[in-house]
């Protein structure tokens, strides 16, 4: 029954009033589903469990990549605690919520007649992108492929996860040339592909020319290759100094910048001579009669006047200045719409993948190629780290594989899927393994890859008796964490994994630090070192290891571990509990 306004107590309009205040003013609202992998962190802790069979190592002292078998959700909590704020770009291809029963949620597919499908999908991916954000840099970008069932709510809800003001640019790709009939009547050949920066610290990487780019540039000098390009700036800028006189002659022969001052009264140039009569005014205005600007200023001019301009016929057949457009090594900005042939999802997607694993095991794979690009638009760098927690068929690890085998680059990745019908272990995995191994007539890339499955710790009846569970459990999370795989020394009491540039200990029992500072005291090298030590108290044991003559950090654990899935787990509206 509802209370009239005089029925309500002081307290109870105040927070009337807050809630109000509170309630989203713009953007995108549904009605939030519960889940049940979510549920599970209540009674339950995720950690990483290696399969040391499945273990690939083809490239001595090169990267490791890394395969995680598990729900996604459990995968990325996990993540957090290992790679928060370490993964360059991620890549995720969610399900697009069709109807066609092509998404599992609460270990039920969702199809059409589900009401609810839209909020169980938002719900799905909005708790994943918020754990995802939190991997990133801050320069770092992500990018989500989507059709048109979801495109409008995942736009707003990727505004709400990383601001608006965050979102790059969203893709048109052609993935699906021959089209696919829909019930409006149209041919669907395309998707979407959403990019959104962590911070405005980002910077979209350009994607290499095609050859009918390359052949553009016909003209060549003592710098090489080049086109003329008009001198006049396609847009306007605000600089008024950018706007200036130029005497061009009608000859096409030469131009030069005549006597001019600087009025600051009227922000513009005032000539101080007149043309000859060999020669024309030329000013940036455009064929419509727009006034533009020119492309460099004054000083440029005169810097590059002689070898980079000169002057040609325009379309209008009107002497005009040009300039020698070059090709630039890192490549041209990315168009908003993307058709080539070898992003078709058939021919570059699922032939391909039946070659490698020798028959068809997954339903549209991406392009290879569609991929690649999608990387390289994510970072330039050679040693980025590439996270894709969809991973599917593993088209990303293929595609961060291939980078590295066409420039030597040094690019890792991270590919997280659930093992549904053998997914993970029958397609994923048994791609990378074979790109990286080889397959029929082609060679393989040499690489490193661990693959791991997540577990759940349970939650005991007392506070201790789960950190000492979890202890047991925390050491693939922490060599993961450390990128630490290979074994130096294995006791009951401690554990010590090392890579090229630093150790790892784990101390399972404080009482045993002695021995392992004089197991470490034998090591022939001075290589810095982490060492883990078991707490109930949050000790990092700071005295015990004053006289240890090695650089070296203390991290106490479980309780760094708690803390971060705490963290995450709020954000969630889940406790943990401990």
């Amino acid at each position: 029954m509802t209370k009239t306004l005089e029925e309500y107590t002081k307290d109870e309009l105040i927070e009337i009033i807050q809630n109000l205040k509170r309630r989203k003013k713009f953007g995108l609202v549904w009605e939030e589903k519960p889940e049940e992998v979510v549920r599970l962190c209540e009674t339950e802790i995720p950690v990483l469990e290696e399969v040391t069979k499945c273990a690939i190592t083809e490239k001595l002292d090169g990267p490791t990549n890394l395969i995680i078998e598990g729900d996604n959700y459990h995968s990325l909590s996990i993540l957090n605690y290992t790679h928060s704020g370490k993964v360059d770009a991620i890549y995720a291809d969610p399900p697009y919520n069709t109807g066609a029963k092509n998404w599992v949620y609460n270990n039920n597919f969702v199809d059409g007649s589900d009401t609810y499908r839209h909020s169980k999908w938002l719900s799905f991916m909005g708790k994943r992108l918020k754990l995802a954000k939190s991997l990133l840099k801050e320069d770092g970008i992500i990018v989500v492929t989507i059709d048109d069932y979801e495109i409008a709510t995942l736009t707003l809800l990727m505004n709400e996860v990383f601001g608006e003001e965050n979102h790059l640019g969203t893709v048109v790709i052609k993935n699906n040339p021959q089209g696919r009939s829909s019930v409006s009547g149209f041919q669907v050949s395309h998707e979407y592909a959403l990019f959104f920066s962590k911070s405005q610290k980002a910077k979209i990487g350009r994607l290499p020319r095609t050859q009918e780019q390359i052949d553009r540039y016909k003209e060549t000098d003592d710098k090489g290759v080049f086109e003329w390009r008009n001198f006049r700036a396609q847009y306007s800028t605000e600089s008024p100094k950018m706007k200036y006189p130029i005497f061009v002659k009608k000859d096409c022969s030469d131009f030069r910048l005549p006597k001019m001052e600087w009025n600051a009264d009227k922000q513009s140039y005032d000539l101080l001579e007149s043309p000859d009569v060999s020669e024309i005014i030329s000013i940036p205005t455009d064929s419509n009669g727009r006034e533009r600007t020119w492309k460099w200023s004054i000083e440029t001019v005169e810097a590059v006047k002689k070898t980079e301009m000169g002057v040609r016929l325009d379309k209008d057949k009107i002497p005009s200045v040009y300039y020698k457009g070059r090709i630039k090594e890192q490549g041209m900005l990315p168009y908003t719409i993307w058709d080539k042939s070898d992003y078709s999802s058939s021919s570059m997607g699922a032939n391909l993948l039946s070659s490698i694993l020798g028959k068809k095991k997954f339903d549209y794979p991406k392009s290879l190629y569609a991929v690649m690009d999608s990387l390289r638009v994510l970072s330039s760098s050679k040693d980025a780290l590439f996270l894709d927690f969809f991973a599917g068929s593993g088209t990303t690890g293929h595609a961060v594989l291939e980078m590295n085998r066409e420039d030597g680059g040094n690019r890792r990745f991270i590919l997280c899927t659930n093992n549904e019908n053998g997914i993970a272990e029958e397609v994923t995995y048994q791609r990378i393994k074979g790109v990286i191994k080889g397959y029929g007539t082609t060679r393989g890339i040499p690489a490193n890859a661990r693959y791991f499955k997540t577990n759940l710790v349970s939650k005991k009846q007392t506070d201790d008796q789960t950190r000492i569970e979890l202890v047991v459990c925390s050491t693939d999370m922490i060599c993961v964490r450390e990128d630490t795989f290979n074994k130096v020394l294995d006791t009951k009491y401690y554990k010590v994994f090392g890579n090229s540039d630093h150790y790892s200990a784990i101390v399972f029992e404080p009482d045993t630090i002695p021995l392992l500072k004089d197991a470490l005291a034998k090591l022939n090298d001075d290589k810095p070192i982490h060492i883990y030590v078991f707490s109930l108290s949050n000790d990092t044991y700071e005295s015990d290891f004053a006289d240890l003559q090695r650089l070296h950090e203390l991290r106490p654990i479980p309780e760094s571990i708690l803390e971060v899935y705490r963290r995450i787990l709020k954000d969630q509206n889940v406790s943990i509990g401990v």
